[in-house]
């Protein structure tokens, strides 16, 4: 065998990702909102790009047309002809009445630190007091909880250390109850103490045995307290009503306020249409006013070649954006077609599916399905759903049907919620219903999907 270097060709084939092929793999995994953003940036970029609200179907076919503009009368075409300078304002309300939706409007929520503040300016405190309970509220956090100590507020404000906790005994009696506690017993504390039940004995219950409480260790409790199972059952009761976390219920950077479907499902007779939800995602086209000087700046070879640059960008997001709708679409329409059953009937008749189903019957590899359904919603007759709701693993039935996971976590619910809550049924004994049912399952299977719905166990579930 000889060694050395030598030139050869070769032919192989390969799939080169290129610039325009990594957008349209991200747009495809946006949802409408993260479209939504991305759009508006490639607004701002691009110069090329504008919003048509009277789209046409011949729109992009007219702008595939290279452009050659004259850099000398580009300038003098600005400011001379009758060109709309407002195209360039993007994203302003429309004037268009008929555009109107009180849907489009999310309804505003005070944060809790407003909502505390607001309480803080009828509260009748002095200047001194009113000056440290605004460095107070500003200091809880979102859950509620009061994020920084008595000392370092009556260091950092130079203030009294009874004058600050005065403040923060005022600040606790706003709303929502249980704010500004410094420990989830204080915080329970302040609302027990609105309740019909509260006395020295229950505030000792709540914070001598709130584990034995969350294990539902009744007779534990009554045992030790000196007091009947019923008694204790009614205390325990209002205690777990009570809010840990008495701020989450406002706004804050990090509340999600709603969820935009991308799809929208309508049943049309015995059938179902689906459509994709376009409202809130601009129909883009190629500037109008580049459109109107094509072909007039040759001077120029650098400014043609940017203005060519973006006019190919301005179309290849265009088409993506098509492709993108006509994707999920397409997943979404096979979707409806394989879960027809559950549109029809209900959540016990969800079937199990995968993404290679999915994509053997679109005529797409997996990967396209998972990112088509990656963080989209769909808007049904059963509510807003997530679309990889409908992709489970299940069981076989005895009558060799196929049974989602989502359909058992359904039937287990089901014999929960008509159990009798003082000999509630232990996991062996739902596996045991299910088998009478036709469905074989094991009782970890049964422990698992009981604990992914929120059902506590049976010991935990029993009443007194």
């Amino acid at each position: 065998m000889s060694l050395g270097y030598e030139l050869t060709i070769e032919q192989t084939q390969k799939l080169s990702m290129t610039p325009e092929l990594i957008q349209a793999i991200q747009i495809l995994q946006y949802n409408n909102q993260e479209l939504l953003e991305y759009i508006k940036d490639e607004l701002l970029e691009n110069p090329l790009l504008e919003i048509n609200h009277e789209p046409t179907d011949d729109s992009i076919n007219e702008q595939e047309e290279n452009v050659v503009i004259d850099i000398d009368e580009l300038r003098e075409q600005i400011f001379e002809s009758n060109y709309n300078y407002d195209t360039f304002r993007q994203w302003e309300n429309s004037d268009n009445q008929e555009d109107f939706s009180y849907e489009r409007y999310v309804s505003f929520r005070y944060s809790l630190i407003e909502h505390l503040l607001q309480q803080l300016q009828f509260a009748g405190l002095d200047e001194e007091h009113a000056e440290i309970g605004r460095f107070l509220i500003h200091n809880i956090d979102d859950n509620g909880y009061l994020a920084i100590s008595l000392e370092e507020i009556a260091d950092v404000m130079d203030a009294d250390i009874k004058l600050v906790e005065e403040t923060l005994e005022t600040v606790q009696t706003f709303d929502p109850p249980g704010v500004g506690a410094r420990s989830l017993c204080e915080c329970l504390i302040i609302q027990l103490k609105q309740t019909e039940v509260y006395s020295e004995e229950a505030e000792h219950i709540l914070c001598e045995h709130l584990e034995d409480i969350a294990a539902n260790k009744i007779s534990l409790i009554a045992k030790e307290m000196g007091r009947t199972q019923e008694e204790v059952q009614k205390i325990t009761d209002i205690i777990k009503s009570l809010e840990p976390k008495p701020g989450r219920g406002y706004d804050s950077d990090r509340t999600i306020k709603y969820v935009v479907p991308d799809v929208v499902i309508e049943k049309a007779g015995n059938d179902y249409r689906v459509s994709t939800y376009d409202a809130g995602t601009p129909n883009l086209v190629v500037s109008s006013y580049y459109g109107s000087i094509k072909g007039n700046v040759k001077d120029d070879p650098e400014l043609g070649k940017y203005l060519n640059e973006r006019m190919n960008s301005a179309i290849w997001l265009i088409k993506s954006i098509e492709q993108r709708k006509d994707t999920i679409r397409k997943v979404a329409s096979a979707i409806v077609d394989y879960q027809k059953e559950y549109f029809d009937k209900g959540e016990h008749f969800l079937k199990p599916l995968t993404l290679r189903q999915i994509a053997d019957t679109v005529g797409v590899h997996e990967s396209t399905v998972s990112r088509a359904i990656n963080g989209k919603y769909m808007q049904t007759g059963r509510g807003v759903l997530e679309m990889k709701y409908f992709f489970t693993s299940g069981v076989k039935a005895d009558d060799g049907s196929d049974l989602s996971s989502n359909s058992i976590k359904a039937k287990i619910k089901e014999i929960v919620g008509s159990e009798d809550p003082k000999k509630p049924y232990s996991d062996q004994k739902i596996v045991e219903m299910l088998n009478e049912e036709g469905i074989e399952i094991s009782r970890r299977t049964v422990a698992k999907y009981r604990d992914n719905i929120g059902i506590l166990p049976s010991s935990r579930r029993k009443r007194y």
